[in-house]
């Protein structure tokens, strides 16, 4: 008997200690990829992508490179709050091309291969910061113009909520290594833009639980002076954004090439704005 009761006892340590190692392995395995660097980009029509996406823009993209679709896609088939190759577009169905393709190829040719890169992208043309503000957007709402509503009605009019939803999800693969703006024509001569950016990324680390000032922002200046940028005036407030936002970093957008408007890019200005800001990204990732 006693062999018996000894050898049942034997079985269930066995089986316990079977349980828990399964159980630390499940939650290891549940753990946030820390090579998984999720990026939240946003703003106005410069990020949704104005520039006619190029073959050469759809070829040589890496499988490391992945976007989450913030709304439905038809052409690509693209479901809301999934990953896909990041193949533009990137922003939503029919936009163009953006800084953040470059910025993504980018840093996937200079990271390492073990490190993924995570797109979540929300913009809207034309919008103002007040857009991405939670506690003005609702009244902002009220006086945007009829050609926006349908970008607006994409995000169930909600477009901040729909950006922090996402990246909650994203959180639980990966981890955020940064934020990308590129917003202020509408906005263009207010020295106010600079503590709604700074509101902006304070609600942004709140509803994320990212510690303040952990994350930079990279902010894109608009189309440079030297391509007849029709609001370059904004450019040197837009440089003005570390004196409140401490880990805040401008992009300049000198030398881009312009549109025909001058107030978008051209698909060659996205190029070189998107590793622009690659390249600042680079000296503060850790």
């Amino acid at each position: 008997m006693k062999t018996q009761s000894t050898t049942m006892r034997q079985l269930v340590n066995r089986l316990a200690a079977t349980v828990l190692l399964l159980t630390v392995a499940l939650s290891t395995w549940a753990k946030p990829d820390k090579n998984f660097y999720i990026f939240i980009c946003f703003g106005q029509s410069n990020m949704e992508g104005n520039a006619r996406i190029e073959d050469q823009d759809r070829e040589g993209v890496s499988p490391r490179m992945l976007t989450m679709a913030a709304t439905d896609f038809t052409n690509p088939e693209r479901k809301m709050g999934q990953w896909y190759q990041a193949v533009p577009p990137l922003c939503r169905q029919n936009t163009g091309l953006t800084p953040v393709d470059y910025f993504a190829r980018t840093l996937c040719e200079r990271l390492p291969e073990k490190v993924r890169i995570g797109i979540i992208h929300v913009a809207i043309g034309g919008c103002k910061i007040e857009l991405f503000m939670k506690d003005e957007a609702e009244e902002y709402m009220k006086t945007a113009p009829g050609w926006m509503q349908g970008m607006l009605q994409a995000y169930d009019y909600r477009p901040y909520d729909r950006m922090v939803a996402l990246a909650r999800e994203a959180q639980k693969e990966g981890v955020i290594k940064g934020f990308l703006l590129h917003q202020g024509e509408s906005n263009t001569g207010e020295e106010a833009w600079l503590g709604k950016v700074k509101t902006v990324y304070d609600n942004l680390c709140a509803d994320l639980k990212l510690k303040p000032n952990s994350v930079p922002l990279l902010a894109g200046e608009v189309v440079n002076a030297d391509q007849g940028g029709v609001c370059a005036s904004m450019n040197p407030i837009i440089n003005r954004l570390p004196e409140v936002l401490p880990n805040a970093y401008p992009i300049s957008s000198a030398g881009c090439p312009a549109a025909f408007d001058h107030l978008h890019f051209t698909a060659e200005g996205y190029r070189i704005l998107g590793r622009r800001y690659a390249e600042e990204m680079l000296k503060h990732l850790k």
